[in-house]
């Protein structure tokens, strides 16, 4: 596995990019996930959408979005590994990097996000804090969680 990483502003995806994008995104959430929902809801066009390619294959996705978009501060949302690449670390390092890129991009600030229950555990070992009671999105438990 000979992975790539890429950071770009919405404007300069290019069509496949962004198909190959919404493609993984609606086999996660939607299909895998059985959520009825809109995914793309508009945040795209003010995100960076960070892609960890296996060559041609998307493996890993976050989108970071500038403060004031989901939540006052700056956020992290839609992450997903792909799942013939799960149980490899991929998650962690795409976290890892997604945090890092929030600081690079909007300085040392806090970051906000809303985070399927089951993955609490995973966020903490990042230094995230829940911040919310449990509340119901797409019927799968949630809670928001910020680093601070």
């Amino acid at each position: 596995m000979s992975l790539r990483w890429t950071l770009t502003p919405f404007q300069e995806l290019t069509v496949d990019q962004l198909y190959t994008i919404i493609q993984l995104r609606i086999s996660v959430f939607v299909v895998e996930q059985q959520c009825n929902f809109q995914d793309a809801d508009d945040k795209d066009r003010h995100a960076w959408h960070l892609c960890c390619w296996d060559g041609d294959n998307l493996a890993a996705y976050t989108r970071i979005l500038p403060p004031g978009i989901s939540y006052k501060e700056a956020s992290i949302g839609r992450v997903l590994t792909a799942k013939n690449v799960r149980g490899k670390k991929i998650g962690t390092e795409l976290m890892q990097r997604s945090i890092e890129e929030v600081y690079r991009l909007f300085g040392k600030t806090a970051i906000q996000i809303g985070a399927q229950l089951y993955l609490q555990k995973f966020y903490e070992t990042f230094g995230f804090k829940k911040n919310s009671d449990v509340y119901l999105e797409d019927n799968i438990p949630h809670i928001k969680m910020i680093l601070l």
